[in-house]
């Protein structure tokens, strides 16, 4: 590199996650006294990296085996063939991906990213490290065995770069006063030209985009695409059978709103008021502040239309908007932060083993695997008294949740459905959990809450809207028939105007009492609808506990393999969509096995045919955890 003391770390995240990694291996290379600069991808001129001599990846798979989002653009760069074995010649480089060995393609964008990176010429400096979110310990089991190689290869390279050796760790008492934001209070008397005091939806809007342009988050900080009213909430399961599944219908309230089948829905939920209370009074803030959030470096906030950096927000509002206090566990950062900050001698000692090498997997015991909250792990530590500064840097930012839309826009003009599983769970130690957005979703009544406006924003999801003459193959167990029942929906409306390709549609339930939709798709399997084998399609349900032995979606595409042999031959498009566990797997499994089958051609040939048409947009999956 340049600057023979200065290491170049750039990540791609979607949750945070590989942000939070690169940070931290960032943090660990100042304590050994070498410089970092930590950025994300979509941040890095990429035109630049011939030109430094070393550069850590730190990337995220999300879905099956997809780029997050912040790396597209610096992928797609990667991948053109202009640039030639020699073009990274200079460069060595060192990988750490996160992932979840439950999915197929376990942290395929790190291998794909090292394999392209060798490709052009650059030069690994050690062994890729692969961060698994099945490990007891989470991706930092195998993050802190990786560094330690990494600063030890590093230092074999260059000896500049830890002027005192790898093993001298400075302490960054020093850095404890300096977050990465600052807070600066305002005064209300000088600033009532400024408020806004309206509560429209306008005013709403504002409100939020401020908040999250303030934030430190990396998350979506446009301001929402519309406002939804909730008009129907209708469960969809029997009481009693242990699943609590729920259809909700909205109305956009402040603009038209428009979308297509396959599209996701995110929505912003509203926190537990007294948690919200419960999170300011146990740090001793003033929830009527006025404030304004900056980093050290300069403003977060761009020059907007509503001049966001100018205008300050209630610190509770900020709070309530943009800090999730009581449904996200905390990093391992902000037990280190809080170790400072501690003033019993047994709580400084205890964070501190948390913080260190040696208590990673009692913390993981602790925080992750129980899913404390912010909340909870401040109350469990009495004398930590952190200030806003850096509850603003570590608290996980309240995100968005997404979901799949359940509805046609072409059926329902200026209505989206969503298809919802209200999540509850109890953890090893016994504590009840529930879905932050779920469960607020679940204690809406459209009657009752006229008044509530939900800020909502639409997005392409991972499964395209289809043309209307494709042949279509659907897998959908449990919720994930969402999105299906928006695409049959939509093929409908389209066969009254002309002739459309048939749908074959495989659901997958555990018996009658979780049968979602059940009137919905039988009555489109009859009279000619666009599931009914008049239409060429089909409408199979698999019960997984009606029987001794259970049965899946991919057992019933195996007993109409011929059936799904044939739509496949004509150029069917396939999605797949629902949990991530083994079901996308066993649903290849038998695609493979099918076309080998019917198709009359050998087992490796059937996995290239289906690679083909994954690569020709001939199939999609849709996976969640």
């Amino acid at each position: 590199m340049e600057e023979k003391d200065e290491l170049l770390i750039l990540y791609a995240s979607q949750t945070g996650n590989a942000m939070d990694a690169a940070e931290r291996i960032g943090r660990e290379a100042e304590r050994r006294g070498c410089g970092a600069i930590v950025l994300s991808t979509d941040e890095f001129d990429v035109n630049s990296l011939p030109y430094k001599n070393i550069v850590i990846f730190v990337v995220s798979t999300t879905g099956q085996g997809d780029t997050p989002d912040s790396m597209k653009e610096f992928w797609r760069f990667l991948l053109q063939k202009n640039l030639g074995q020699h073009w990274l010649e200079r460069v060595n480089y060192a990988i750490f991906g996160l992932g979840d060995s439950g999915y197929q393609k376990y942290n395929f964008v790190a291998k794909k990213l090292d394999n392209r990176l060798s490709g052009l010429g650059a030069t690994a400096i050690i062994e890729r490290g692969l961060g698994d979110d099945q490990h007891p310990s989470g991706y930092e089991g195998a993050l802190d065995p990786w560094m330690s190689s990494l600063w030890n290869m590093l230092n074999k390279l260059n000896p500049q770069f830890f002027p005192h050796g790898v093993d001298i760790v400075i302490s960054d008492k020093k850095l404890i006063d300096q977050p990465k934001v600052r807070i600066i209070y305002h005064d209300a008397e000088n600033l009532h030209s400024q408020l806004l005091t309206s509560s429209d939806l306008k005013y709403i809007e504002m409100q939020i985009e401020r908040a999250r342009w303030m934030s430190p988050g990396k998350f979506n900080k446009n301001r929402p695409d519309c406002f939804l009213r909730m008009t129907k909430n209708q469960p969809l399961t029997r009481a009693g059978c242990g699943k609590d599944v729920r259809h909700f219908e909205f109305e956009a309230i402040s603009s038209a709103i428009e979308y297509e089948v396959g599209d996701v829905l995110e929505i912003l939920p509203e926190q537990n008021p007294t948690a919200v209370d419960a999170f300011i009074k146990r740090c001793n803030l003033n929830p009527d502040s006025l404030i304004s959030v900056h980093s050290r470096e300069g403003d977060y906030c761009p020059d907007t239309t509503i001049n966001a950096p100018d205008v300050p927000l209630k610190l509770r509002t900020y709070v309530e908007l943009t800090m999730d206090v009581a449904s996200a566990s905390p990093r391992r950062y902000f037990f280190e932060v809080m170790s400072f900050f501690a003033t019993a001698q047994h709580e400084k000692e205890r964070l501190q083993y948390f913080a260190s090498p040696e208590g990673r997997d009692d913390l993981y015991q602790y925080n992750q695997k129980d899913r404390r909250t912010v909340l909870e792990v401040l109350e469990d530590f009495p004398s930590v008294q952190i200030p806003f500064e850096w509850l603003v840097q570590l608290v996980p930012p309240l995100k968005t949740r997404a979901f799949s839309i359940t509805s046609s826009h072409s059926a329902h003009p200026n209505q989206v459905h969503l298809t919802v599983n209200v999540v509850s769970w109890t953890t090893a130690f016994k504590r009840k959990r529930t879905g932050l957005c779920s469960m607020w979703l679940a204690g809406l009544d459209p009657q009752q809450s006229m008044g509530l406006c939900i800020p909502a924003w639409f997005r392409k999801g991972s499964l395209p809207c289809p043309p209307a003459s494709d042949p279509l193959i659907l897998i959908g167990p449990g919720t994930g028939c969402a999105p299906f029942r928006g695409f049959v929906e939509e093929r409908a409306i389209q066969s009254l105007s002309g002739s459309t390709g048939p749908v074959l549609f495989f659901f997958g339930c555990r018996n009658e009492n979780d049968y979602l939709y059940k009137d919905f798709w039988l009555c489109h399997s009859k009279n000619d609808g666009v599931l009914s084998g008049e239409k060429g399609g089909g409408f199979y349900v698999a019960f997984s506990r009606d029987q001794p032995q259970k049965i899946y979606v991919q057992h019933k595409m195996k007993e109409h393999s011929q059936h799904v042999w044939d739509l496949i031959s004509k150029g069917a498009s396939i999605y797949v969509a629902g949990s991530s566990t083994k079901m996308p797997v066993d649903v290849l499994s038998m695609l493979e096995e099918i076309i080998s089958k019917e198709g009359g051609v050998s087992k490796e040939y059937a996995v290239r045919w289906l690679r083909t048409l994954e690569k020709a947009g001939k199939y999609h999956v849709e996976a969640w955890s």
